[in-house]
């Protein structure tokens, strides 16, 4: 029987949502980001990549790109053609070989091709966003800044009543409010998992899911 109280308080809210965390972590203590990568800029690069694509496909073409240019020096030289040509199938490939070259040139230039360890900074770089600054803060340095807000994330944070929002920037504001500062990076994690696992967006198993007293919208 789902145990909700859905006249919960502000406090109570947050009391909810870190019950949540608990029991996802018990639920899957080997959460981490699905992107492979060995360093800050690979992680960037391939989080550029995911842009409507699935990790498994970016993690597909990402040894390829990475042989052949490791670094932001060997991807900035790289010709155009030949990075499209390796991520052709991540989709707007086009664009986004724009991005990953130009993001390349501009780290060189203006941070002497080392990744910024602040959103503000990050944010200043082609193909980098508020979501893909904070993956890369996040996965990459172990710094939070913000809580990065996936397709996951929308959906299952609306499902469990954490947010009414629908737009990502109010979303994440509603999730920094509920959840622990130390939870911010795990959160994304957990949710992903979790959303790939059992709260799959077209069927939910709600039966078996370890929130499903602490869940509005269980079935």
């Amino acid at each position: 029987m789902n145990s909700f109280n859905k006249t919960e308080t502000a406090r109570e809210k947050k009391s909810r949502a870190r019950k949540i965390i608990t029991r996802l972590k018990r639920a899957y203590p080997d959460a981490k980001c699905s992107l492979s990568h060995k360093n800050p800029y690979q992680l960037m690069v391939a989080t550029i990549l995911s842009a409507q694509c699935t990790d498994e496909r970016v993690n597909m073409v990402t040894p390829e790109l990475f042989k052949r240019f490791p670094k932001p020096k060997a991807m900035a030289a790289a010709p155009i053609e030949e990075i499209e040509e390796i991520i052709r199938s991540t989709g707007f490939y086009r664009n986004k070989a724009k991005s990953i070259k130009n993001n390349a040139i501009m780290l060189l230039a203006d941070f002497g091709g080392e990744i910024p360890r602040t959103l503000a900074e990050l944010t200043k770089l082609p193909g980098v966003g508020r979501k893909t600054g904070s993956v890369v803060l996040g996965a990459g340095f172990g710094l939070a800044e913000g809580v990065v807000v996936d397709t996951h994330v929308v959906r299952i944070s609306r499902l469990l009543g954490l947010t009414n929002e629908k737009t990502p920037v109010k979303i994440e504001r509603d999730l920094i409010s509920l959840l622990p500062k130390k939870d911010w990076i795990l959160w994304t994690h957990l949710i992903i998992d979790h959303g790939r696992a059992v709260c799959i967006a077209r069927r939910p198993q709600c039966q078996e899911c370890p929130l499903h007293k602490l869940c509005p919208s269980a079935l």
